[in-house]
């Protein structure tokens, strides 16, 4: 009997591959690519202390998330077997308050770094948890009847936005 490689474990493995494939990318990537315009003067002046507002802000959520979800953690979006469910601290603000803020933090170094190539991938980060947690989310409706009304009463990522 074959079984499928580590990566394609079904528990999500491959999400957190891909992750820390863009946590290398936005922090040691290129910023740029040649042919690229330069970022404006007024967005440089703006972006850089915007940035670090957002990196700051960001490594607050996802610090408060670390620590509210305790024994829970785990990197793969297959919840642990002898989980509760956490709705206290950062989680009412946000269902994924340690995605929201590593979100927000590649944000606010692209904006730092004034790369147009590392705001991208942070989008591209942006993407790959918001499809992740939705795998997560279905596997927790599952385990928890009231995790829908809990999903319709807070945000996802961000608070107060999305």
């Amino acid at each position: 009997m074959a079984f499928p490689p580590w990566w394609k474990g079904s528990r999500g493995e491959w999400y957190v591959i891909a992750q820390f494939g863009l946590f290398l990318l936005i922090g040691l990537g290129p910023s740029t690519w040649p042919g690229l315009p330069d970022w404006p003067t007024w967005l440089g002046r703006v972006g850089s202390p915007l940035g670090g507002v957002l990196m700051g802000l960001g490594a607050l959520l996802a610090l408060a998330g670390l620590v509210y979800l305790g024994a829970n953690l785990t990197p793969l979006p297959y919840p642990k077997d002898d989980i509760r469910l956490v709705e206290r601290g950062a989680y009412r603000l946000v269902r994924h308050p340690i995605y929201g803020g590593l979100i927000l933090a590649a944000c606010g170094w692209a904006l730092w770094r004034q790369g147009w190539l590392t705001l991208g991938y942070a989008a591209l980060l942006f993407l790959l948890f918001d499809r992740k947690a939705s795998r997560e989310e279905a596997w927790l409706r599952s385990r928890f009847p009231q995790y829908e009304a809990y999903r319709r009463r807070v945000r996802k990522f961000i608070p107060f936005l999305y």
